[in-house]
Parts: C-alpha cells; structure tokens; sequence
C-alpha cells in the first residue's frame, strides 16, 4: 500500500489534506488518481485508510475511510540515542536504522573527541530529519523519530541526571551497574569501550535514554562526568565495534531485552 504523511492538524474526523511535497510525489511520481486508496499517517502513531478525492496544484484531499493498525507497531520501550556526530555520511545511515528499530528520540552531540565542526553540524540536523521521513514511510512506522538540534555533550547529559533524579544523590558501586531511576520511570545509561560494567540491569520502566561516544571514545573527563552525575557505565565485553556499528547494535540489543524485539 502507498504510504502518505499528513502531520495531525491536517486532520479532521473525515478528511485529512497533503501538503505540496506529498501531492508531487502521489501525483508525479505514483502518478495515482483519484478514487484510489492509499494510507495516510500522522507522525504521532496513528495510520489511516483513505480515498483520494481531490488533486490539486498543491494539495491532496482524502477521505478518510478507516483507522487501520501500521504496518510496523510502535515498541513499548521508549527509546532515546542521544550519540555523538560521526564524520562523513556515517550518521546518516545510523539514523535510518535508529528509525527502522524503533527508537523514538534521536539526539546528536559534539563531545571532546567528536571530529565535527559545530557549524557543519548545525547544518545536517535537517537533512538527517529528511533521513528519518523517508526511513519512516519506507518500514511502516507512523510515528516520526524526533531529531533535536545539536548539543554539547556536557549539556546533554546533565540534563537527563537531572530529569532522571532532580538531584544526584550517592549511590553505592553494586547500584551503579542499574541505570538511576526517577519516579516517572526514565533510565540513563551510557556506553563505553573501556572503564564500564557488563550489561546487567534491571528491567527499566517506560523510557531509557543510551548514550553513545564518538569514533575515537570518551575523554577522561566525560567519563569522569558520568560517575559524578552517577549515570551507570556499561561495556559490551569483548566487542570492538565501529562508532555507527555500536548504534545499531546497541538500540537492537535494547530492544530485544527490553522493547519488543523479540
């Protein structure tokens, strides 16, 4: 079935409306008229089956004919990579593989050894939201993995100490293999090639936000930083992975102990 995407103002409780981009590629590319049925999603998790009625310079209007589940359900974990840029086109595919494994949040950062110029930076957010579109429409998702705007990686990480527990407080070394949890139920947890403990943690509630490192690891400092905000290190024993390898991994791994792949 071709797949459309409609943001949810676009909606009412019978019709929904294409913006222009989706018009050209339903009426210049798919070369659908009207009368014909396509799907239609709204980013936020809800897919329909709709009837084409009206197609014009600009806009599609559809009918709405039913809520149909999407093709690819939406995991029960809550996931969010918050990970460092990557050189050259590495984050790109890295984001449409997030997407295509349900991870809902994808945040980029520059850490100290990031060799990314916040400028050049800056300027790829958009294109890798582009990325995350179309990976979107292509697996069957209906909700758009959401791409904050680049931060550095101190600001990142003390912001999800502090959403996770308002306040760090001292925790005891056995506790600091499972990752702090506030009373919304939010995990943190970052992962490191050196300096960190086996994946053995508990269950986490609903959200759990990964951070992942740059190509040439974590500096001192940052790890140092995560033990003073008491953010639980983890380390996949016995593998060397490559910075984009890591993130696929690690949001599979995620997803298999604890989201729904299964």
């Amino acid at each position: 079935m071709r797949r459309f995407f409609s943001p949810p103002e676009n909606f009412t409780k019978t019709n929904v409306a294409l913006d222009e981009s989706e018009t050209r590629h339903l009426r210049d590319v798919l070369r659908l008229k009207s009368g014909e049925a396509v799907n239609v999603f709204d980013g936020d998790g809800r897919e329909f089956e709709c009837r084409i009625d009206e197609i014009q310079k600009r806009s599609t209007n559809l009918s709405i004919l039913k809520e149909i589940p999407p093709t690819a359900p939406e995991s029960d974990l809550d996931l969010t990579v918050c990970a460092a840029i990557l050189k050259g086109d590495k984050t790109d595919l890295a984001v449409q593989k997030l997407v295509e494994l349900g991870v809902n949040t994808f945040t980029p950062m520059l850490t100290a050894r990031c060799d990314v110029k916040p400028r050049d930076a800056a300027r790829r957010v958009t294109r890798w939201r582009k990325i995350a579109f179309e990976a979107a429409k292509q697996c069957g998702r209906a909700k758009l993995m959401s791409i904050g705007e680049v931060v550095e990686f101190k600001e990142a990480l003390q912001k999800q100490a502090s959403s996770e527990r308002g306040q760090p407080a001292r925790m005891s070394e056995a506790k600091m293999q499972k990752p702090a949890r506030s009373k919304g139920g939010q995990s943190v947890i970052l992962f490191s090639e050196r300096d960190g403990e086996t994946l053995n943690i508990e269950t986490p509630s609903a959200s759990l936000t990964a951070f992942l490192g740059p190509e040439g690891g974590w500096d001192d400092s940052e790890l140092d930083l995560a033990k003073e905000l008491h953010i639980p290190i983890l380390t996949l024993k016995g593998r060397i992975m490559k910075a984009d390898t890591a993130a696929v991994a690690i949001s599979a791994i995620l997803q298999h102990r604890f989201g729904d792949l299964n």
